[in-house]
């Protein structure tokens, strides 16, 4: 098969073209996956620094602890039942 001069006018421009778009194509996809190896570096940094479980033994001791439920509820009375010193036992009438 022979290609005359006016073919080649347009098949020589038509394949630089095709050369470009596939080495873009290729490029973009180099792109991508660089990007999704540094978004799976991001996430193992992320859950390397984060806690996700802890064993019982690693709890504090002592004061450093939550209040228990019942001490809460007996401080809860504790202050319900203290008194004011002057809120409650004088009302002024006059206006």
């Amino acid at each position: 098969m022979s290609l005359k001069a006016i073919e080649l006018q347009i098949a020589i421009p038509k394949t630089f073209e095709a050369g470009k778009i596939a080495e873009q194509k290729q490029q973009q996809s180099q792109h991508a996956q660089d990007s999704a190896n540094m978004q799976t570096e991001k996430q193992a940094l992320k859950s390397k620094e984060t806690v996700l479980e802890s064993s019982p033994y690693a709890k504090l001791d002592g004061d450093d602890q939550q209040p228990s439920d019942e001490s809460q509820q007996k401080q809860e009375k504790e202050r319900q039942q203290a008194k004011h010193p002057f809120k409650g036992s004088y009302v002024d009438y006059s206006g």
